[in-house]
């Protein structure tokens, strides 16, 4: 049975791409150690029939370390898929190099862990914000893939990076979130050259209704439509195609744009 580790794995997008693979991937459910992480574990738990089809690739083990929580029995049979926490702060790099320790391989990695912005101008950005956004969103997930190499290589893994349309070009007030998300893809190009025997993958979808897109309305004091952004299920509806696509095919960068936008 495939694995596959989500970060940012509680709720929003993180959540919806955990319940689309969880009919065809054990999972490793990535995020701060909370009851809504919890939740979904249970809730996930034996959810697939675990039947391999031809868009099936790899074998990972996804064998449960230390801070990997079972999540309970399931459906039974040999064929249920299993669902478990990897409850980990990912700044924490000790923690996340200790909890990778138990991965002997792993077949997907979803990246989708991230913080937003106060959409400051650069004259008005304390260095402290800097720090904050390039530390999650782009240090977290470098380290992370570094040490989860071994076990990627063992199965030809495949990467996934949720970026921004923020990685594709800069707007006022956005300079420190679209800094961490331009080098994010520079992180998934050079990746993707250095790791021939794994595919990497670049998802750029535009606004997402999620939390953390309502606080962004929020700070641009704009009433919030949910209507004007992307479905959760619709971002995550393409980025396990980019994961089924057989394995004759790289799907290297995807870009997701809400309709009439």
């Amino acid at each position: 049975m495939p694995t596959a580790l989500i970060t940012g794995a509680s709720r929003g997008l993180g959540a919806a791409i955990a319940r689309q693979l969880a009919p065809t991937h054990d999972l490793l459910l990535g995020g701060r150690p909370s009851a809504e992480l919890d939740a979904l574990a249970i809730e996930l738990d034996g959810a697939g029939s675990g039947a391999s089809g031809p868009n099936s690739h790899g074998a990972g083990s996804g064998a449960s370390g230390p801070n990997s929580h079972g999540a309970g029995s399931g459906a039974s049979g040999p064929h249920a898929n299993r669902a478990s926490t990897f409850a980990v702060e990912l700044t924490d790099h000790e923690e996340v190099e200790a909890a990778a320790e138990a991965i002997s391989s792993l077949d997907v990695l979803v990246h989708n862990a991230g913080v937003g912005s106060s959409l400051l101008p650069v004259a008005e950005t304390p260095v402290d914000e800097w720090r904050h956004i390039l530390e999650v969103n782009l240090i977290a997930a470098a380290e992370l893939t570094r040490v989860l190499l071994p076990a990627l290589r063992a199965s030809g893994g495949h990467v996934v990076f949720i970026n921004s349309g923020a990685g594709l070009r800069a707007n006022p007030g956005w300079a420190a979130y679209a800094a961490s998300k331009f080098g994010l893809r520079a992180l998934a190009d050079a990746l993707r050259i250095e790791e021939p025997s794994l595919r990497v993958t670049s998802v750029f979808p535009g606004r997402i209704d999620t939390d953390m897109q309502r606080d962004l309305i929020a700070i641009e004091g704009k009433e919030y439509d949910p209507g004007q952004f992307l479905k959760p299920e619709t971002v995550a509806s393409a980025v396990v195609h980019a994961i089924a696509t057989p394995a004759d095919a790289h799907p290297a960068e995807i870009v997701l744009r809400p309709t009439g936008r």
